[in-house]
C-alpha cells in the first residue's frame, strides 16, 4: 500500500476550513433551491473539481436558479448563454470589434469570460457553436485575432438539455458529451417540495432584494480545489474505479448476456479520470482526506450514464442505462 508522504497528508484543520466552505455554499442553494440534493452536490463536485457539469431535465427544475445559487454562494461573475440555432461562436468566446475613432480593433470578450456560465439548451446551437465552446471548456483559454486570452479560475460550466423537445435540435456528439465530467438528471420535486416553491416565491425569496451575503470567497473555493487533488486514492479504489470502466468496455465476459447486448461502446479512460477527480470531491465534501469505494458508487450513474452508448435494441425495448449500469457495478467486486 502506497502512503501518503508529509507535505501531502490533509491536516485535520484544513479539512476543517473546506467542509466549512462547501457546508456554506450548500446552505446557501438549500435557502434558494428546494431539495435537488443530488443536484447541491453535482454542482459543489464541479466547483471544487473544475469539471463540467451536463444537466438533463424538463424545464422549470431550477438549473439557472441553482446555479445563480451558486455563483452568488461565492461572489462568482456568472454569466447565462441560451443557445440557439443561429448563435455563432464569436458570441460565446468573443470577437474584435473596428473603433472607428482610433482606427483600430478592440477586443470584446465574450459570456464565456466568467467563473460560472450555464449553457441553456446546448443542444440548440449548431454544431460548430458547440466545438467553439468544448474547445473553451478544454483548453481553459479563447483565442482571438490571434491572441490568446485564459478564462478566469474558478472556471465552471453547466450545459443544459431537454429531453423532451428535439425538433430543432442538435444532438451532442459522444465525443463531446464525453468531456463532461457528469451528467445529472434531475426528477420532478415531491407535491411537498413544490408547495414549499410557491411559498418562498410568495415570500419574495426570488427577488433581487432578497438575495443573501456570499457564503464563501473565489479564493477559498481556490484554497479547496488544491485540497481535493491531495485526498488521498487507495491503489485498490484505483483499481475499482478503472475495473468498472474497464467492465463497460469487455460486458459480454461479466453482465448478463441479454444487458450486455445493449452496450454499443463502453467509456473512454475520461470515465477512470472523472471518477478520480469526483470520487475525491466526494470524499472532501463527507469530511474525510481518503476515498472509498462508496464514493465512486454514489458516482457511477453520473460518470457513466453520457459515456455508455446503448444501441437501437436497448432505446426499442426502453432499456435505461441506469440499468446496464447498476449491472456494471454489481460485477465488479469491492475491494
Amino acid at each position: 500500500m502506497l502512503s501518503i508522504s508529509a507535505s501531502a497528508r490533509i491536516e485535520p484543520s484544513e479539512l476543517a476550513r473546506a467542509q466549512q466552505v462547501a457546508a456554506n455554499i450548500a446552505g446557501l442553494f438549500d435557502a434558494k433551491v428546494v431539495g435537488q440534493a443530488r443536484l447541491r452536490e453535482s454542482l459543489l463536485v464541479g466547483l471544487l473539481t473544475g469539471g463540467h457539469i451536463l444537466l438533463e431535465s424538463v424545464p422549470g427544475l431550477a438549473k439557472t436558479t441553482a446555479a445563480q445559487a451558486v455563483a452568488e454562494a461565492v461572489s462568482a461573475d456568472f454569466r447565462r448563454i441560451q443557445c440557439t440555432p443561429d448563435l455563432l461562436p464569436s458570441d460565446i468566446v468573443g470577437t474584435q470589434i473596428y473603433d472607428a475613432a482610433n482606427g483600430t480593433f478592440v477586443t470584446q470578450l465574450g459570456p464565456v469570460h466568467a467563473n460560472i456560465v450555464l449553457l441553456d439548451e446546448i443542444n440548440r446551437s449548431s454544431a460548430k457553436t458547440q466545438s467553439a465552446m468544448l474547445e473553451a471548456m478544454q483548453e481553459r483559454q479563447t483565442s482571438i485575432g490571434g491572441r490568446e486570452y485564459p478564462l478566469p479560475s474558478p472556471f465552471l460550466v453547466l450545459a443544459t438539455q431537454n429531453p423532451i423537445e428535439q425538433e430543432g435540435t442538435y444532438q451532442l456528439p459522444e465525443a463531446q458529451m464525453d468531456r463532461f465530467m457528469l451528467k445529472d438528471v434531475l426528477d420532478y420535486p415531491s407535491p411537498a417540495e413544490e408547495a414549499e416553491i410557491i411559498r418562498r416565491i410568495d415570500a419574495g425569496v426570488y427577488t433581487p432584494e432578497q438575495a443573501p451575503a456570499a457564503a464563501a470567497s473565489l479564493e477559498a473555493v481556490t484554497a479547496a480545489q488544491e485540497l481535493v487533488r491531495r485526498v488521498y486514492i487507495d491503489p485498490a479504489v484505483i483499481n475499482y474505479m478503472v475495473g468498472l470502466v474497464f467492465v463497460t468496455r469487455n460486458a459480454h465476459q461479466y453482465i448478463d448476456s441479454r444487458l450486455a447486448g445493449f452496450i454499443e461502446f463502453g467509456a473512454s479512460p475520461r470515465a477512470s479520470i472523472a471518477f478520480s477527480q469526483a470520487a475525491r470531491a466526494v470524499a472532501l465534501l463527507n469530511g474525510r482526506d481518503h476515498v472509498i469505494p462508496e464514493d465512486v458508487k454514489t458516482l457511477a450513474h453520473r460518470v457513466l450514464r453520457h459515456r455508455l452508448i446503448l444501441n437501437f435494441d436497448a432505446v426499442a425495448e426502453q432499456v435505461r442505462v441506469e440499468t446496464v449500469i447498476d449491472a456494471v457495478v454489481a460485477a465488479v467486486q469491492t475491494p
